[in-house]
């Protein structure tokens, strides 16, 4: 099955968007993630044209820090092997963990580099790294319902230059409203034109 691999800083509720992600609903008691998880998503391929098809998509929800100890990282590594796509997700009102992208970018992109074609090097982030990244890359900002409504433009400013650095499409969200993905939005349209991405690679 096509893998995607969702990376990110501790608490920033993985859990409950891959759970949105996958069964449409809300998740009531999220809980820490250790070592990681999987849940599966149906995805319609080129939903409503004549190259319609369903297919699943694993959702690996990877857990731990990007300060963890090495032999945490290399374990992790494990489940970079044959992703098809990765979630970047921080939440909005932690600046820290939208910066720490850059460094689980590096991590997930730099297990291999003949997949890719990405090699980092020095553990430094470059944007000119992702331009023949073949990986298709969504970042995802929740939380975004705690936002004061003074700061939203600064906040949301900020994260679109983040997702350019990735040469990526973005969703900012509420983990707890399934209206943010209801069908036919920008942002269900954006998770789509991913999952397509994502299936491409393996099937297509």
């Amino acid at each position: 099955l096509p893998r995607a691999v969702l990376c990110a800083f501790a608490g920033v509720g993985k859990s409950s968007l891959v759970h949105l992600l996958c069964q449409n609903q809300v998740l009531g008691n999220p809980s820490w993630t250790v070592g990681c998880s999987v849940d599966i998503r149906i995805h319609d391929y080129k939903e409503g044209t004549p190259e319609e098809k369903t297919y699943y998509i694993e959702l690996w929800d990877v857990g731990g820090s990007v300060d963890s100890a090495t032999s945490v990282k290399s374990t992790r590594a494990v489940f970079y092997n044959l992703l098809n796509g990765i979630i970047l997700v921080h939440d909005l009102t932690n600046k820290k963990s939208s910066q720490n992208l850059y460094r689980w970018s590096l991590e997930a992109l730099n297990r291999d580099v003949a997949p890719t074609g990405v090699l980092v090097t020095n553990g430094d982030y470059d944007r000119e790294q992702f331009a023949d990244n073949q990986i298709p890359l969504l970042v995802i900002g929740t939380k975004l319902d705690q936002i004061p409504e003074a700061k939203r433009n600064e906040v949301l400013t900020r994260t679109a230059f983040l997702a350019e650095d990735f040469n990526a499409e973005e969703i900012n969200l509420d983990c707890t409203n399934p209206r943010y993905l209801a069908a036919g939005s920008s942002n269900a349209v954006k998770l789509s034109r991913f999952f397509d991405k994502v299936g491409q690679v393996n099937y297509f």
